[in-house]
């Protein structure tokens, strides 16, 4: 079976009422594999098995590959920990969604919650403070979903710097799990942040910067 024959064949199995998934070939090789990387006959994991401490550090350590920023912090120490990121940034002035709890937030900084500002208002800012709805560990990936401490789409994707905010409960170990943990806001526009903005689309240059925050600066809260 070709692997045009394969995914067409899955594809089938999945549409038909009642019907089982194809097991994924091996090219002739043998028999699909089983384990924990062959689920229901889908052919990957829909499950982590990580603790919570390994999660966090497994998405510290695929947040700094992407060139995000990373702090680690307890509840007790997240507005001491945010106001020295702003500190360390020169940053003076942020905008925040309208629901983002009072208590994160660093004293000393302007802070200006949207109301629907315009685009070269946003831009004005030094950056925007948000939290978050979900992160998956093995991919280094944050999902906002519009959620009133994370705000309209424009509010991250308009200016230079993101301050995100993650706790140690949203974060779970595949995409799968997160995918089950946002299908209340499915029918909401989902952004999907792996990393600051970047493209090398022009002569395999990268430049960052191009569709949202050119720095990504993620504080992860512990439980």
């Amino acid at each position: 079976m070709s692997p045009r024959e394969e995914v067409l064949a899955r594809i089938r199995a999945a549409l038909a009422d009642g019907g089982e998934p194809a097991r994924p070939a091996s090219a002739g090789t043998g028999p699909a594999p089983d384990g924990p990387d062959a689920v229901n006959g889908t052919g990957f994991r829909t499950e982590g098995g990580r603790e919570p401490g390994q999660l966090l550090d497994l998405l510290a350590e695929r947040l700094t590959d992407y060139r995000a920023l990373v702090r680690r912090t307890s509840p007790a120490e997240l507005a001491a920990t945010a106001s020295l990121a702003l500190s360390e940034r020169g940053a003076r002035r942020m905008v925040v969604p309208p629901g983002l709890d009072p208590s994160v937030l660093p004293e000393g900084i302007e802070i200006v919650t949207d109301d629907g500002l315009s685009a070269p208002d946003l831009g004005a800012f030094d950056g925007v403070i948000t939290g978050a709805a979900v992160a998956v560990a093995e991919t280094g990936t944050i999902v906002l979903d519009g959620s009133p401490d994370q705000g309209r789409r424009a509010i991250t994707l308009v200016p230079d710097y993101h301050l995100c905010i993650v706790r140690a409960a949203q974060v779970v170990e595949l995409v799968p799990e997160a995918i089950t943990r946002l299908a209340a806001q499915a029918d909401r526009p989902l952004t999907w942040i792996s990393g600051p903005s970047a493209t090398s689309d022009i002569e395999l240059k990268r430049v960052e910067g191009v569709h949202s925050s050119r720095t990504l600066e993620v504080i992860l809260v512990g439980p």
